[in-house]
């Protein structure tokens, strides 16, 4: 029971190629064929020019860290809250 004989098999195989056709399946496999070379190529590039270009530029906004506003002099306290931490 828990293997297939070669007519079970065929059988599939018969009603696969009803269904789509051997038109069909050969050209999904020549596009999965395609799609593996182009993947294998993609990873043999050691540089991607699209990574490169994005790393080199900057965001577009930035934001300022928590002490970016302060100053040490009469106001260096003024960002600080005043209210009792609740724990």
């Amino acid at each position: 029971m828990g293997s297939f004989s070669i007519w079970h098999w065929l059988i599939v195989l018969a009603v696969v190629l009803l269904l789509f056709g051997s038109g069909k399946i050969s050209g999904l496999m020549g596009d999965f064929a395609k799609g593996i070379k182009s993947f294998k190529k993609n990873m043999a590039d050691d540089t991607d020019a699209s990574m490169e270009a994005s790393a080199t530029e900057k965001p577009a906004g930035t934001i300022p860290g928590p002490n970016a506003g302060t100053t040490t002099g009469s106001n260096a306290g003024a960002n600080q809250s005043t209210a009792p931490r609740q724990g």
